[in-house]
């Protein structure tokens, strides 16, 4: 079955960087896109970044493009996201989930184009 587990969270003050890897098992790792989503307290699910499955092109939120990197390695079965220029409203729990197809699908709820997730690591920004 799919399994997903990411790492690399923790307390970084403002303006420092984190890197979280997710390692993927149990499907075909490099014919799925990727994405990583994330949940603030308090509030919904949203989606922050994905990958194509070839890691030809990839898309951000808004509100992080420019400061976080997707990345994959098809080898190692991981995915990655490099976040600098950390923020504290970027402070929440981090999932990478595995996309139903080679390309992001982006749909009124993209939640829905996922169907595998991981257990997520806490990222908290605060001096």
């Amino acid at each position: 079955q799919v399994q997903l587990v990411e790492s690399g969270g923790g307390l970084a003050q403002p303006g420092g960087s984190l890197r979280l890897p997710c390692v993927a098992s149990g499907f075909t790792f490099s014919i799925y896109a990727m994405s990583w989503f994330r949940q603030a307290p308090g509030k919904g699910l949203e989606w922050v970044s994905g990958i194509y499955s070839d890691g030809s092109d990839s898309y951000y939120k808004d509100s992080v493009r420019g400061r976080f990197t997707i990345s994959r390695d098809n080898a190692k079965n991981t995915v990655y996201l490099q976040m600098n220029s950390l923020k504290p409203e970027d402070t929440a729990l981090y999932y990478c989930a595995k996309g139903k197809a080679r390309i992001l699908i982006f749909t009124t709820d993209i939640r829905e184009t996922h169907d595998g997730w991981g257990r997520g690591t806490q990222v908290t920004v605060s001096s």
